[in-house]
This record gives structure tokens, sequence and C-alpha cells, in this order.
């Protein structure tokens, strides 16, 4: 929120992503992790998402300090969120069966859901801790080993969930995370051609080049979530104050960093003008203020580049 520094971490490069593969894969050969017993699999996931209740107010403070979220929403949406991925993705670890395909009497074909390998996450500062569990929970659960590349700009909670990870009872070597800048740690795990699958979710622009990294090292399998323009459509028949009170949270919630959010209003002419004037009265509620403080709405912006690009939008309108 005031540009102060809050702590060194690593700088990753394409070495640290080599050691982290390396790890990752020799945890999955070994099958300390890959082939444990789906229970024992399933009550260290629990134990995991205990631990993620046990700390939501560490987890969501460090959140709300490194990326300016308000700390309110981290405590009562992100954290426990994050706990119930994992638990959620602890039970089906034992409740999601193989199938016998149905064929002819003279043919068996048999659906069995295995492990892939290595898989790599790289994921985004707008909900450090909550990427992390999407990526994360279902890549565990199923047995496989992860490298875990969080954003620059966030990456307090994710070092602090790994840690979490390891009292849980988490094997070494089947979450590894590293630290560091998009162009060169996570361009080397894209890159990298003992990942079996990449896991991305940020920037459309960014999202492209994945593909190409696949491409051009291994054809590793490739899994994007990028952004996009959601609309909000508003017709004279709608309940107006719903209709603005959706369209304003689509936008402002999390600063309007969401990869869904509802960044387009269509509106009919027939009450343009009164929608403009409701959502012009919700905007002015929305300020940016400390997001240590209970009262604000709406926190900071992450980068500065992006604060200008906004700034840039409004100069425009």
């Amino acid at each position: 929120a005031n540009g102060e520094t809050l702590a060194e971490v690593a700088r990753g490069t394409a070495a640290d992503i080599d050691r982290a593969v390396a790890s990752a894969r020799a945890a999955f050969n070994d099958g300390r992790w890959s082939r444990l017993a789906p229970a024992a699999r399933k009550e260290t996931l629990l134990r995991l998402a205990a631990l993620i209740r046990d700390h939501i107010p560490e987890l969501a403070l460090l959140d709300s300090l490194d990326m300016g979220k308000l700390v309110r929403e981290a405590a009562t949406i992100d954290a426990p969120g994050s706990a119930h991925f994992f638990q959620w993705h602890a039970e089906a670890i034992d409740k999601l069966y193989d199938e016998i395909a149905p064929t002819g009497p003279g043919d068996l074909a048999l659906i069995r859901r295995v492990p892939l390998g290595v898989i790599g996450a790289v994921v985004p500062w707008n909900f450090p801790l909550d990427m992390a569990t999407w990526k994360l929970a279902p890549a565990l659960a199923t047995g496989n080993s992860v490298v875990l590349k969080p954003a620059e700009q966030s990456p307090l909670s994710a070092l602090r969930l790994a840690e979490l990870a390891s009292e849980a009872g988490l094997p070494d070597g089947v979450l590894n995370v590293v630290t560091g800048y998009g162009e060169e740690a996570g361009e080397a795990l894209g890159r990298h051609p003992d990942v079996d699958a990449i896991a991305f979710t940020g920037s459309t622009p960014v999202g492209k080049l994945f593909p190409r990294y696949a491409g051009e090292s291994n054809m590793k399998q490739v899994w994007l979530e990028t952004g996009g323009k959601s609309p909000n459509l508003i017709f004279p028949d709608a309940d107006l104050d719903r209709a603005a009170d959706m369209a304003a949270f689509g936008i402002f919630f999390n600063q309007g960093e969401v990869c869904s959010a509802n960044s387009r209003l269509l509106v009919h002419e027939s009450i343009a003008d009164d929608i403009a004037a409701r959502m012009v009265a919700r905007a002015e509620a929305h300020q940016p203020g400390d997001p240590l403080a209970p009262a604000t709405r709406k926190g900071p912006h992450v980068p500065p580049a992006h604060a200008a690009t906004v700034k840039g939008f409004l100069q425009s309108g």
C-alpha cells in the first residue's frame, strides 16, 4: 500500500528451476507421494487444510501486506477458501473411481486415473494464496509433484503455505516453491523438458507464451486461465439498484484485479442515464484506502504500471 519493503526473497533462475524439477521428479519416481495409499494422501491434505484454518489471520495479513488486498476479505474469503479447496480435493481422493468402458463382448477397455508426473504452476498476484491452492490441491491430491512459481509481486503466502504443507507431513520434494521473475524462473519452468504439464493463471500476453514454450521443448500439456472482458447486460425491467450493486461488485471487487471482472456494461438506452448515475455513486464509495482498515472498500493496485493503466482509462474516458 505504501511502497515500503516487506522482505527480500530469492531471485530464482533457470538453475534453481532445474534443481526444483529434479527434486520433484525424484520424489515422483520413488513413489513417496505418487504411490502412497490414497487414504494417507487424504489425511495429509486434510491436516494441511486444518493448518491453513489455524493460520487464517497470518495468511490473510501476508497477502494484504504483499499486494494490497483488503485484509477483511483475505481473512473471510481467500484464506478460508484455500482451506476448503484442500479439504474438498482431499475428500475426493478415495471417492473417484476408475472405469470400465462399454465395449463389445470381445474387448475390455479400462480407464485408470493416475498422476501425470511433475506439474509446473505459475500463479498471479491478484489472489496469491487462492491461486496457488487452486493449482496445488488437485495436483497433489492425485499424486503429482509440483513446482510452484508465485508472482514476483506476492510470493510470501506461497512460501508460508509450503512450510505448512511440510508441517502437515507432505514429503520433501513433492512441493517445491521457486520465487523469481516470470521472464526468468517462469519461462524456465515453461520450457523445462522434464515438466509434464504447466498450469498458468495470469495475463493474456504472458499466457500466449506458454504454448510456445511447450512447443519449443517437450510438448507438455498447457492449461491456461487468462483475462477476459465479461459484460453485464441490464434491461429496463431489471431491479436497477440490484443490477448496479452487482455491476459495481463485478468490477470493484479485489480492486478489479479479477480474471473475470465485469468490465463492460451493456445497458438499454432507456435506462442508460439512470444506471450511469447509480454507478457513479457506487464508484465514489470505492475510493482506495488502507487495506488494513476495516472500513476500507478498495485497496491499492499492485504494480505501479497497472495503476498507470487504470489512470489512462480514466483519461481516455
